[in-house]
């Protein structure tokens, strides 16, 4: 029997070459349709925390719920509840805090990130004008614009570690320093809190209450780093346009005694516009009316506030944000570790002291009184030694307490009512389903003791851990 002979192999046949094409193209379908797979997984797929501890505190009601649990997905709170009701999701990391009380991340609703100002001397001082705070101002102001955002970053990151998990910036960060931190945070290129830019304030062109005098060869430079000047209603709606330009969260207006309702009304309506609110310094009776029948969102300081003004906010739903700042012996104490000072001067800070702290009680009971919707920032930008600027500027929020302030209204004052003020109520100062998961636990119960707010032990932005000493 003959047996047939096998044809030699040819490499270059067309059956072959199509046999290959077609095993590489399934090949490459079934590589590609895995990879696609593997993203739509990861993107679904977003890590889960459970978090446990002995007691979760609600400011808006007040109540205090006891061995809770907190489902975390991604950066969102998905469940809160009983710990004996509440499993842990399955490949869940879990993360027990014990008797620890979980509150929601803190909002310093008025700093200033880009300034940290060292007390000159007393000669130096007495001899400038608002010598406190313009040297250090305008070396700030001649720094790098990349230096003074890396600084920034550091003290930011400081605020975080603290307990402050949402800050917004009210000037003094250069023309868009405060903007570019805020993008890169929310990129995670660097550590931070969320950040709500103002960019630069706006003030009065002619009249500027920071500083005077300056070399006129030098004046306009360097107001511009910090300032958008206007004079007159078009001017006005021309700087909050400017500032808009560069994408910040909310517009930052200095108002003087001389600035019009005019101009006050063209800026709120030009932010508006954009759907940005309108934070107004305002100190003295006049700014303040100015403030309220412009139409602001928020006035900020407002010592010399009436009770009258308190009822036309109220009727009208703005927001009084207190900057108890210097409240009690804060600066004298700042400046006896900073600085030499006569005996002279010492008394009379004391004497400023008692007066200071007399007037912000009053404040604070008026305010109370009045029902107008109030909110809490630290107005930090105070180098004080050996602390960081998140532990200066969190022991500032018990000053409310000492006022005469419940310690309950006081922790409102710096989430619910805080992120209410911001327009970010559907995003932050609450641990419900939904909201960002920026939470922080201390280890006793800040109700009975506010003073907690300065022990912060845990830290969580979005999800993230960023301290745990608990």
């Amino acid at each position: 029997m003959r047996v047939p002979q096998r044809q030699p192999f040819e490499f270059n046949s067309p059956e072959l070459v199509r046999a290959v094409r077609k095993r590489a193209t399934v090949l490459l379908l079934l590589i590609v349709a895995l990879a696609a797979s593997a993203q739509l997984s990861a993107q679904t797929a977003a890590p889960v925390t459970f978090l446990k501890a002995g007691r979760l505190l609600d400011p808006r009601s007040g109540h205090v719920l006891a061995s809770v649990a907190v489902v975390i997905e991604g950066d969102k709170i998905k469940q809160v509840g009983l710990a004996s009701q509440i499993d842990a999701p399955a490949g869940a990391k879990i993360l027990d805090l014990g008797d620890a009380t979980l509150l929601p991340g803190l909002i310093d609703c008025h700093t200033h990130l880009f300034m940290e100002v060292v007390l000159p001397a007393e000669a130096e001082r007495s001899r400038r004008y608002n010598g406190d705070y313009v040297p250090d101002q305008l070396l700030a102001i001649v720094e790098s614009p990349s230096k003074r955002v890396l600084m920034g970053a550091r003290w930011a990151r400081e605020d975080l570690e603290s307990g402050i998990t949402t800050v917004r910036n009210v000037g003094h960060s250069g023309i868009d320093g405060d903007i570019a931190l805020r993008d890169a945070i929310n990129a995670g290129w660097v550590v931070g809190p969320r950040i709500l830019a103002s960019g630069r304030k706006l003030a009065q062109q002619e009249k500027n209450g920071y500083v005077q005098n300056l070399n006129p060869a030098l004046s306009k430079a360097i107001l511009e780093q910090e300032f958008l000047g206007f004079t007159g209603v078009d001017a006005a709606r021309q700087a909050v346009k400017e500032n808009l330009f560069y994408d910040v969260d909310v517009i930052k207006v200095t108002v003087e005694d001389d600035t019009t309702v005019a101009e006050m009304q063209a800026i709120v309506e030009e932010a508006h516009r954009q759907n940005v609110k309108v934070a107004v310094h305002a100190v003295t009776q006049g700014s303040i009316q100015t403030a309220i029948d412009g139409g602001a969102d928020s006035v900020e300081h407002g010592n010399g506030i009436t009770d009258e003004q308190l009822r036309q906010m109220r009727d009208k739903g703005i927001f009084f944000d207190f900057t108890p700042t210097f409240y009690g012996d804060f600066y004298t104490k700042m400046a006896q570790a900073t600085i030499v000072l006569s005996a002279a001067r010492l008394d009379k800070l004391r004497e400023e002291d008692a007066r200071d702290t007399q007037t912000y009680n009053s404040l604070v009971r008026h305010v109370l009184k009045s029902g107008v919707k109030f909110a809490e920032g630290t107005d930090m930008d105070w180098y004080v030694p050996g602390k960081t600027r998140g532990q200066t500027s969190v022991g500032r929020f018990p000053t409310l307490h000492e006022a005469g302030m419940p310690s309950l209204d006081v922790i409102r004052a710096i989430t619910t009512n805080a992120a209410e003020m911001l327009g970010w109520q559907d995003r932050v100062g609450a641990i419900e389903p939904g909201k960002f998961a920026d939470i922080v636990a201390v280890s006793g119960d800040p109700v009975a003791d506010i003073t907690e707010l300065e022990r912060v032990r845990f830290v969580m932005k979005g999800g993230q851990v960023v301290r745990n000493d608990q």
